[in-house]
């Protein structure tokens, strides 16, 4: 990558230059090489088994054949290795009692697993939380729209993200659908494929709005104590433990300065300015840092985001753009992939600002970090009480 306003980290992670330009270093060595954040890696930790029992609750829900829905515990088996349960499904669903109940069924002479009340509670709360956020999802894909160069993504990108950016299941009915006068779906360049469209009522009309960072820039300028220019910078805040050198703070503070055409602008027209390519680079910064506010956990996968570098216009590796802006964005490798979180948006490993769509989906966070133990516990207060 050619841009490399904090890539002397990698050679240097307790602040070093940061003009160094990485060129024989491979990326795989420069992930491993960055500042570790113990809270967010925690959290990740915790994260992992859950994406892993959201997967086999998808697969139960998507069969509402049965009543309750249910999946076999044999169908699960042979989707081991895709949903990565390393020993296997009937041991992982054993571990979560409070989510998962493994039950016989007679008739067909093997075991089947549905969700438990507390896990389907939970998932109705989620849905019930969905529908009454429908004009915040509509917007937040006209601004997803509004940041593509042509006012367009690929339909299969967004089904990438639908769960991240809080959309319904049936997005395309619920959301698309029913909103003909916002979006469109066209045929794509490939056979069986389609482009999601924003809908532009006059030519040459163009939608204005404010980028989430300007919220902070706004209340940074409210503060007694504010006499710098932030025009054009963004909340930074570092792995604790990370040393920076004062080469590297003089770096960020020019970085900070730095205009850049933001993520609603259109760049058609627009001039070169003096800041040339790393005017280029922090636009594709401010992109990123606002895709990441437009989802519900402030969180994507890596390689989910990379499906709209094109789209977005950005010519860089996105994983090592997020890697050069370690105050402003945090790559963590557990649960074999790479995620990232908005550092700004998280206090101890927790939103600072939650939705209700969050707020449903940590309750199951709860139910995973439970485990065996309550049920354990419960099971021995049972059999005491028959003692007795």
């Amino acid at each position: 990558m050619r841009f490399a306003l904090m890539r002397s980290l990698l050679l240097h992670p307790y602040g070093g230059s940061i003009t160094t330009v990485r060129s024989t270093t491979t990326s795989g060595q420069y992930v491993a090489s960055r500042a570790r954040d113990p809270v967010f890696e925690k959290l990740m930790d915790k994260y992992k088994n859950l994406l892993k029992v959201i997967a086999i609750q998808d697969l139960i829900l998507a069969n509402p054949t049965v009543e309750p829905p249910s999946v076999s515990i044999e169908f699960l088996s042979r989707l081991s290795q895709k949903l990565h349960l390393n020993r296997g499904a009937a041991s992982f669903l054993r571990k979560y009692p409070h989510i998962f109940h493994v039950l016989y069924d007679p008739a067909k002479s093997q075991p089947f697993c549905r969700l438990t009340d507390a896990a389907v509670e939970i998932s109705r709360q989620e849905s019930l939380a969905i529908n009454a956020s429908l004009p915040v999802v509509v917007d937040r894909l006209v601004r997803l729209l509004s940041m593509s160069i042509s006012k367009s993504v690929p339909l299969r990108a967004v089904f990438k993200v639908w769960r991240e950016l809080g959309l319904p299941d049936d997005f395309e009915d619920s959301v698309i659908s029913k909103n003909p006068h916002v979006f469109k779906l066209s045929d794509g360049y490939e056979p069986n494929t389609h482009i999601l469209e924003l809908v532009q009522e006059e030519e040459g009309e163009s939608l204005s709005f404010e980028a989430a960072v300007e919220r902070w820039r706004v209340g940074e300028c409210c503060k007694e104590d504010c006499n710098v220019d932030i025009q054009f910078s963004f909340k930074h805040s570092y792995p604790p433990g990370m040393r920076l050198s004062k080469n590297f703070k003089a770096k960020v503070k020019e970085w900070q300065k730095l205009p850049y055409v933001g993520p609603y602008e259109d760049m058609v027209g627009k001039k070169k300015n003096k800041s040339g390519v790393m005017g280029v680079e922090k636009r594709a910064v401010a992109i990123a840092h606002e895709f990441l506010s437009l989802t519900v956990e402030k969180m994507v996968e890596v390689e989910k985001i990379s499906h709209f570098r094109k789209c977005f216009g950005i010519d860089l590796n996105i994983r090592d753009l997020f890697l050069d802006h370690p105050g402003m964005f945090y790559i963590s490798t557990k649960g074999k992939r790479h995620t990232v979180f908005l550092r700004e948006a998280y206090e101890r490993g927790r939103l600072i600002d939650p939705n209700p769509v969050y707020d449903a989906r940590r309750k199951l966070l709860d139910l995973v970090l439970l485990g065996r133990h309550a049920a354990i516990s419960d099971s021995r207060d049972t059999n005491m009480s028959e003692e007795e």
